[in-house]
């Protein structure tokens, strides 16, 4: 009987592996065409798809990087967005999860669902009320009405909230309240690294939505120095007829694609670690 269930579950595990590589290899399999894409020409491009690649990416990226668009200030924009937002969004949203699951008080709930309920506004509802502000305010061609909104980031705290209800105890945070810790020490030192998982993965989130975001960018940053990447590779595929380079395109989408990941590999070993630990303490 137990070979049986040994049996059965060593099959489980076999096909388990197989499916999960066949979703690897699918998802991978298009990021491998960009770069492919990447390496070959416009004139190349237009005679059809292959696997095989060519021998001008170092000429596409050439090219990026020393065009007419500054691509290099235009990676630095991004990075500055990006990186702060994720940053921003993952701390006080952090702070107001942990504010509704470590206290009691009047109208606890009334808040945690107007919060839910700001989730179902899309950003296009707001945005120009959102653009006449910023105009008013003289923060058009600014990264503030880019960083500062991301603050308040209702998806991101409510899965906050969830993960704090199911890894935080009150009595650990009780024991530091008897130890003499204030409550920013119990978040900062305490709450803060036992989240460590569900914050490394909000903050991939957050990182690649304000990479990849275009619509916010595009109504508020007008000069090509301020502009971030999406911008630049829409006007770059916006190029008239005798100045579109598609080689120029795919190389300039691959170079935008990196630093997401190296963000991706660098926090993905804490959600590893985080699970381990947690594994090892169950």
């Amino acid at each position: 009987m137990e070979e049986k269930i040994t049996t059965a579950t060593h099959v489980r595990r076999v096909i388990s592996y197989i499916v999960l590589v066949i979703i690897s290899i699918l998802c991978l399999f298009w990021f491998y065409i960009l770069f492919i894409n990447a390496t070959r020409s416009h004139a190349e491009l237009t005679k059809g798809f292959t696997l095989l690649p060519s021998t001008f990416l170092g000429r596409n990226l050439y090219n990026v990087l020393h065009g007419t668009l500054p691509v290099a200030r235009g990676l630095l924009n991004s990075v500055i967005v990006s990186g702060s937002c994720a940053v921003l969004t993952t701390y006080f949203s952090a702070m107001t999860a942990f504010a509704i699951h470590a206290y009691r008080f009047k109208g606890r709930e009334a808040i945690f669902t107007f919060v839910l309920a700001i989730m179902m506004i899309p950003t296009q509802v707001t945005a120009l009320g959102f653009v006449q502000l910023m105009t008013s305010w003289g923060l058009m061609d600014n990264f503030i009405p880019l960083i500062v909104p991301s603050v308040a980031a209702p998806v991101v705290f409510f899965y906050m909230k969830q993960s704090m209800d199911a890894t935080l105890p009150a009595s650990l945070m009780e024991a530091a309240r008897i130890d003499g810790a204030g409550e920013m020490r119990i978040f900062n030192t305490i709450v803060i690294p036992l989240m460590k998982p569900a914050i490394a993965v909000q903050a991939i989130f957050a990182f690649v939505s304000a990479w990849n975001n275009y619509f916010q960018p595009a109504l508020i940053l007008h000069k090509d120095y301020m502009k971030t990447l999406p911008i630049l590779i829409a006007q770059l595929r916006g190029a008239d007829f005798l100045k579109f380079d598609m080689g120029q395109v795919y190389a300039m989408i691959a170079f935008s694609i990196f630093p997401v990941i190296i963000v991706y590999l660098f926090l993905s070993k804490y959600i590893v670690g985080g699970t381990t630990a947690g594994a090892v303490k169950g």
